[in-house]
């Protein structure tokens, strides 16, 4: 924990106290990131500030222990049994926990770490077999488009995904996989997750099952109830509907906040976006806007690569008509938190704008 290996590289605390940027920061802006992290990790705080993604609404800066961070890796690196030397990627961005925590882990079990600038194309330019990596479910898909990106994926030993639901298309290529890969279940206030759920092989489940040291509950509204006593000081409720079973394995059945209360019905926004996207090519996202007759109006969201047309045809045959749009809107981008999630605050902004006297697509009913 006193040193970190970076490709195949020893450096010290002593490499990361000074006030110049030596050449390995000078390389890019990611590495200079990198060096930035190492050195206020190797500083005298016993803490550091982290801030949250933001999906749902502000981002909020949280401080956490050092020791709390270190007791993380040592769940994901002992369920891993990652070891000294084993080579281990970062692609994601140092600004979140995600990325941070790659580092930890590299700095707690002696990983070899090799940095990559996140990107939609991680394994582009890299034919190392890794160990270990840890990707958000957009850079997974990207790394399937390509024959010889889809062959490194499949080399890496133990591949977590995170940051965002993975959706059923990408999960259903990802179980032929010979490698082991996990979807993962956590947030910046655990620092990283608590919780894993395999996607490949024979042992692919729909349930997420928690380190041991986790503790789970559900409140009265059905949100999960965290007791993670290593990682957080105080147990707490997210904001995570979710189905608890007697052995503490649960799926999450989407977000409190991303509820749509539409005519007297509540509608699960993450229910209806999956049984959507293997429908829909481009990116997409459910919202809502205020109704006078409705309470709350759904409303799809489609980037202008759909043809709205097949996409009402979908609708009507898919889903429900509770859970129907009103209408099919048309964005130039769907926006985005900078770690890969929707972001669901800036999607309800862009929902105001619409003048639902003058829509820009039709109406569905």
């Amino acid at each position: 924990m006193s040193q970190i290996s970076i490709e195949g590289i020893i450096y010290t605390p002593a490499d990361f106290t000074g006030d110049q940027i030596d050449d390995f920061a000078d390389k890019s802006t990611f590495r200079r990131q990198l060096y930035l992290f190492l050195k206020e990790w190797f500083s005298n705080s016993p803490t550091l500030r982290l801030h949250t993604s933001g999906s749902t609404g502000k981002p909020k800066k949280i401080v956490v222990r050092k020791e709390q961070m270190l007791q993380s890796a040592k769940s994901t690196c002992g369920f891993f049994g990652l070891g000294k030397g084993d080579r281990a990627l970062l692609c994601l961005p140092l600004e979140y926990i995600a990325g941070k925590m790659m580092v930890v882990r590299a700095l707690y079990a002696g990983l070899d770490i090799y940095p990559v600038e996140p990107c939609g194309h991680p394994l582009a330019g890299t034919v190392i077999p890794f160990d270990f990596a840890a990707m958000i479910p957009l850079q997974a898909y990207n790394s399937l488009q390509t024959t010889e990106e889809k062959q490194r994926l499949s080399r890496i030993k133990h591949l977590i995904i995170g940051g965002g639901a993975i959706d059923q298309t990408l999960e259903r290529e990802l179980k032929m996989f010979p490698n082991a890969i996990y979807s993962t279940y956590g947030m910046t206030e655990t620092l990283s997750h608590i919780a894993l759920r395999r996607i490949s092989g024979a042992e692919a489940s729909s349930y997420y099952s928690p380190f041991p040291s986790v503790r789970l509950a559900l409140s009265e509204d059905n949100r999960l109830i965290v007791d993670a006593p290593l990682v957080a000081d105080e147990p707490f409720t997210t904001n995570d509907i979710a189905e608890l079973r007697p052995d503490s394995s649960f799926r999450i059945i989407g977000r409190i906040d991303n509820v749509i209360n539409s005519g007297g019905i509540k509608i699960q926004i993450e229910e209806v976006e999956q049984v959507l996207q293997p429908h829909i090519t481009g990116n997409f996202a459910i919202t809502s806007i205020p109704h006078p007759k409705l309470g709350e109006a759904i409303i799809l969201m489609i980037e202008q690569s759909d043809d709205p047309g097949y996409v009402e045809k979908a609708i009507r045959q898919l889903l429900p008509r509770h859970q129907q749009p009103l209408l099919i809107h048309i964005v130039e981008t769907i926006p985005q938190t900078g770690n890969g999630k929707t972001d669901r605050l800036a999607m309800k902004q862009l929902a105001k704008k619409i003048n639902l006297s003058s829509p820009t697509t039709g109406y569905i009913h």
